[in-house]
């Protein structure tokens, strides 16, 4: 089914882009007033593995591999995998009708949509049984099992309403304006991370691995609004850096095999949001011949810094410790056109949207040292975008 992918003008634009996005179910990947929104009836098809998620675009589309075509003419779908093959969620492809592309549109009409009355209460994991997890964990690594292991709790929010898709959108997009939002299927976050992103051969991936609460999350930190300060204590932190380092080497090892040019960074600089700091790294490479943005992402994830290292030892480990599917939560979230360029997120800071409860998510990864009070802390902090969201 063909789509049309036109520039949003102010002459043509609707007044805003909660006008664009649909009120049911809504497919976008935005960062502030920039970005894609799906429209129209949808084909939507879910997929055992990312292989046969890619195949089925590529078949269904079949100018891969012929990037003379304009990339504001070729077709578009959202994609979104789940974290573990062992999950009980299929790999999501949703492919609509029409694709709009905004430009420096504003969000909303003001004000900004007031917040929801929400209740909350914890999922698997709550506050005594995460910090069992992560001694144990700590334990594991002391005994030289794995190096460094994500661990992730969850939080079940319930309003007394159904929770509107869009107001989430909204208000993640204006609190959070330099992560990217997305919504795809139900699964709806503000990422900081992309995963990574291919355009006219260049790859691009941004690691995130090593983090320090900001505001009242911090009140470990003696400036906990401090953020030049926030920022020499992180970067002063051997435990974070190790973590940092290990999730650096392990994008850079999966992305290797397919660039003909790979250029990694020898130090991590901080990325500044409104509730956390992280160290980050921006990897930068030359894709070879016929690689598409879906075979990068499988290649890399799960990366050390939603899984840990070594990844096999580090996965079983999760398995067995967290009891929880992670669904798509920490999977790959993003979209691709049809020549086999996009971007693709890490899905973090987000939650699954189902009627009037949002299922939401934080990891954090543990590694030699790493104290339960100060990772709830640090996950406390992971999950205020999804509850400042509502």
């Amino acid at each position: 089914m063909p789509q049309t992918t036109p520039e949003t003008t102010p002459d043509d634009a609707p007044a805003t882009v909660a006008d664009l996005l649909s009120p049911t179910d809504p497919a976008c990947w935005l960062r502030g007033g920039d970005g894609l929104i799906g429209q129209g009836a949808q084909a939507t098809r879910q997929f055992d593995n990312p292989a046969q998620a890619a195949a089925w675009w590529f078949a269904r589309h079949g100018d891969h591999g012929a990037p003379s075509i304009e990339p504001s003419e070729r077709p578009i779908a959202f994609v979104s995998f789940p974290f573990d093959h062992d999950s009980a969620e299929s790999c999501v492809v949703v492919a609509p009708e029409r694709v709009v592309r905004t430009r420096g549109l504003p969000l909303h009409h003001d004000p900004l949509p007031a917040p929801l009355p929400v209740t909350s209460c914890p999922g698997t994991l709550d506050h005594a049984a995460w910090s069992d997890a992560v001694t144990a964990a700590v334990t594991r690594i002391d005994a030289g099992e794995v190096e460094k292991v994500v661990l992730a709790r969850d939080e079940i929010l319930a309003a007394d309403q159904p929770i509107d898709s869009r107001h989430l959108i909204v208000r993640l997009s204006a609190l959070y304006p330099t992560t990217w939002v997305f919504s795809v299927a139900g699964l709806i976050g503000a990422t900081p991370e992309l995963l990574v992103s291919l355009e006219d051969g260049r790859i691009t991936s941004r690691v995130l691995a090593g983090t320090i609460a900001r505001g009242p999350a911090a009140s470990d930190s003696p400036h906990p609004n401090d953020p030049d300060l926030l920022a020499d204590q992180l970067t002063a932190s051997e435990k974070d850096l190790a973590e940092h380092r290990f999730a650096v080497d392990s994008v850079a090892e999966a992305l290797r095999p397919y660039c003909s040019t790979l250029e990694v960074p020898t130090a991590p600089r901080i990325l500044t949001l409104p509730n956390v700091l992280h160290l980050a790294t921006d990897i930068v490479g030359t894709a070879k011949p016929g690689v598409d943005v879906i075979t990068l992402a499988a290649a890399i994830h799960p990366s050390a810094a939603v899984c840990g290292h070594p990844r096999d030892r580090a996965l079983a480990l999760i398995r067995e410790l967290e009891s929880l599917d992670r669904r798509r939560y920490a999977g790959p979230v993003g979209w691709v056109d049809s020549a086999g360029d996009g971007a693709i997120g890490l899905a973090l800071r987000c939650g699954h949207l189902e009627a009037d409860r949002l299922h939401i998510y934080a990891g954090c990864g543990i590694v030699a040292g790493s104290d339960p009070d100060a990772e709830y802390a640090e996950s406390e902090a992971k999950l205020r975008p999804m509850r400042d969201a509502l």
